[in-house]
């Protein structure tokens, strides 16, 4: 790809958060003298958001009266505990090497709040290797809107056209699309069975996180 940089979705694509997102969820229904769900059937969920994570684990929509209290339980509860089983994917660490050998910054796009993404990157040492971190309220957007993905180029100091994002969720691609980027799916992340990637207009994909590395120039230019 003629890229000079690389930016990337948080969850599911960058870190492994799911388990840290169920026990939340797990802690929510714990409250309501519900059982445990397993881990595997809330996984699909977790770059859902609150609202996919509570649609998933507790049959709740924005419709219904009580979504908003037990949403900021649910937030209550993983903020308490978001740096408990989280970690990066296999192999992040040797990529971001590369990148950086290579000349090619990267950046973290998530539609996750201020409030969770800052502690969470920080705890994976991801400070100061970023260098852009845009959260789902630095820009009056979030994703699939594109405005979150133009602060990030800018920040770079590149045109969108010129910069490559990499995530799991369909409106990950839709937001790369609109802001003119390349886009490439992490089919490891977390996809549930409403999902459909093949369907979604990715320039690529990418079943590993280090197989991105064959997508990207061998130096910048």
């Amino acid at each position: 790809m003629p890229v000079r940089a690389v930016l990337f979705d948080l969850d599911g694509t960058l870190a492994d958060t799911a388990g840290d997102l169920a026990a939340a969820l797990n802690a929510v229904r714990s409250d309501r003298a519900l059982p445990p769900l397993p881990l595997a059937a809330l996984r699909g969920y977790a770059s859902h958001g609150a609202r996919g994570l509570l649609g998933a684990g507790m049959g709740l929509t924005k419709a219904d009266a009580d979504y908003e209290p037990v949403r900021e339980a649910f937030l209550a509860y993983y903020e308490r505990g978001m740096l408990g089983d989280s970690r990066l994917f296999d192999g992040a660490d040797a990529v971001f090497d590369e990148l950086e050998q290579r000349g090619l910054p990267w950046g973290i796009v998530t539609n996750k709040a201020k409030r969770f993404t800052l502690p969470l990157v920080e705890y994976l040492a991801l400070v100061p290797r970023a260098r852009t971190v845009i959260c789902g309220d630095t820009t009056p957007h979030a994703k699939p809107h594109p405005a979150p993905l133009f602060e990030a180029a800018k920040e770079l100091g590149f045109a969108p056209a010129e910069c490559v994002y990499v995530g799991d969720a369909e409106r990950d691609i839709a937001a790369g699309v609109a802001a003119g980027m390349k886009t490439l799916i992490a089919r490891y992340g977390y996809f549930s069975p409403e999902d459909a990637p093949d369907s979604w207009p990715a320039d690529g994909s990418i079943d590993a996180l280090p197989m991105l590395l064959d997508w990207l120039p061998k130096a910048m230019r």
